[in-house]
């Protein structure tokens, strides 16, 4: 089992994405266990102050160290992390590849972001790893965090349906996946290529990876592999 606790500022934005589909699947299976923690129960004083201004003036509230170091002190005597992930725009971009290294991860935290960050200091005593989910800003990391808790969960050996399922995706070989088609054949006048109906696999896996191929390059040349000599 993979589990995975968030610490987050704002809790309630996670109350939806792991309870439906896929990531529901893997919790029943035992497989995923994601726990979502509040920030602001370690809080310091009657009001449970997590924020203050930056040191050196400028707009914007810091997420304060002490309370971040409570909680992830107090969560590391319940167990050891592989990787403590804080989510940041200046983080690591994700990508396929590092979505299956933390699948094969047993216990990760995740620390959301917010406002104008974390206390620097944080990230240099506990964090092992930061990523970014693109190249723009959000209102804080809990979206981020659900994204990155969703690519991991489902290459979890046995939580997709068809166990192969996960392998052909998108960016698993560094390409995009093929056009696909479902029923029926001949749909308002367009047909499906003849090659998918003529039960010739390894024809159909050829032209598959043709497809990826040209997608790719017309789409996103950028993720090519070197060695493809494109």
């Amino acid at each position: 089992m993979l589990e995975i606790d968030i610490l987050a500022v704002v809790p309630g934005l996670l109350e939806g994405p792991f309870s439906h589909s896929i990531l529901q699947r893997a919790a029943d299976k035992n497989l995923l266990k994601v726990r979502v923690i509040d920030l602001r129960t370690f809080g310091i004083g009657t009001y449970h102050q997590i924020d203050d201004n930056a040191f050196g003036g400028g707009a914007g509230m810091v997420l304060m160290a002490q309370p971040l170091a409570d909680a992830i002190r107090k969560l590391q005597a319940e167990g050891a992390y592989d990787e403590i992930i804080y989510l940041t725009p200046d983080g690591t971009t994700l990508n396929q590849s590092l979505a299956n290294k933390l699948s094969l991860r047993s216990r990760l935290l995740l620390i959301c972001g917010h406002y104008k960050g974390i206390d620097e200091r944080i990230r240099q005593k506990f964090v092992t790893m930061e990523i970014s989910i693109g190249d723009y800003v959000l209102s804080g990391g809990e979206l981020a965090a659900a994204v990155l808790v969703d690519a991991i969960g489902r290459l979890i050996p046995g939580v997709l349906n068809d166990g192969s399922s996960a392998l052909t995706d998108s960016f698993q070989d560094d390409m995009l996946a093929p056009p696909v088609y479902t029923r029926p054949a001949d749909w308002e006048g367009m047909k499906v290529p003849d090659i998918l109906l003529s039960g010739h696999e390894a024809k159909i896996e050829e032209w598959r990876y043709q497809q990826s191929l040209q997608r790719t390059m017309t789409r996103r040349p950028d993720i090519l592999k070197d060695e493809e000599g494109i």
